[in-house]
């Protein structure tokens, strides 16, 4: 196993992401398994560096069964329209253009070799809109369209992709300040416990709040299994059925001109 991540800041992101200790730690935690893996400290920002990595992978471990593009950010920012192109391309570049480097890194070894599975991490947001995340919804529904044309070029060549699209999870990226804020009434405390609280409201089944990572890393390797081979292009959400709710207006306009304009009349017109 190669294990690729930046392992520093990045600009333009609010809050902490992996570190050099983070990807050992990781590391460690594939050779306990008795498994051998290489890291590989490098920006998916950079077609270079991961074709490098691709190429070390083949040399060191003579070749490549399957790759993950896990790499993300986000930020909790303005309306799209609002949002700086600094801002949107800081997410967009790493989210989705990190996916395509991926991708074009490694197909043509699996094209040579006629087999390989690409799953890459979307998310619940690549499947539905959600206000104030324009460049994480844009990028994560990108990654969606990406992964099923992917599969739909590479499939002569016995190659498939799909993508894995995670509700919330219990990881660095929904656990901070920033990340809490989303499930946080407003004027109450921005705090993990009380987050956690109102993620029981995301999601119909039982008991379920943020869910562990081994939930996704379940349907990961489910996806790059032979118990898969036959599956591809599909867009899988681990969301504890959080899609299958209705949807529901949090913040409705009812005062106003529109609201005047549209309001249907006080008696029902059956009656008129």
């Amino acid at each position: 196993m190669v294990l690729f991540d930046i392992a520093a800041p990045v600009a333009g992101i609010k809050y902490p992401l992996a570190t050099e200790g983070d990807l050992e730690k990781t590391r460690k935690l594939v050779e306990d398994q008795g498994r051998r893996a290489l890291t590989v400290v490098g920006d998916v920002r950079d077609q270079a560096a991961l074709d490098a990595a691709v190429a070390r992978a083949v040399d060191i471990l003579g070749g490549i069964d399957g790759i993950v593009a896990n790499a993300g950010v986000w930020d909790l920012g303005p309306a799209g329209w609002q949002t700086s192109e600094e801002d949107y391309q800081a997410v967009v570049d790493t989210v989705l253009g990190g996916v395509f480097r991926t991708i074009r890194a490694v197909a043509p070894h699996f094209v040579e070799r006629r087999a390989g599975a690409i799953v890459a991490i979307a998310s619940v947001g690549g499947l539905e809109a959600t206000e104030g995340y324009t460049s994480y919804i844009a990028a994560k529904d990108g990654v969606v369209g990406l992964i099923k044309n992917t599969a739909l070029e590479l499939g002569p060549h016995n190659v498939r992709a799909n993508t894995v699209c995670p509700g919330a999870i219990d990881t660095k990226i929904w656990d901070n300040p920033i990340g809490h804020t989303m499930f946080v009434a407003p004027g109450d405390p921005v705090d993990r416990n009380i987050a956690l609280d109102g993620i029981y409201g995301y999601a119909p089944l039982a008991g379920r709040t943020a869910l562990p990572p081994q939930a996704v890393s379940n349907a990961v390797v489910f996806l790059l299994s032979e118990l898969a081979e036959h599956i591809t292009g599909v867009a899988l959400p681990v969301d504890a059925g959080h899609l299958l709710l209705p949807g529901f207006n949090h913040a409705p306009v009812s005062s106003g001109p529109e609201a005047e304009r549209y309001r249907p009349p006080a008696v029902s017109p059956d009656d008129l």
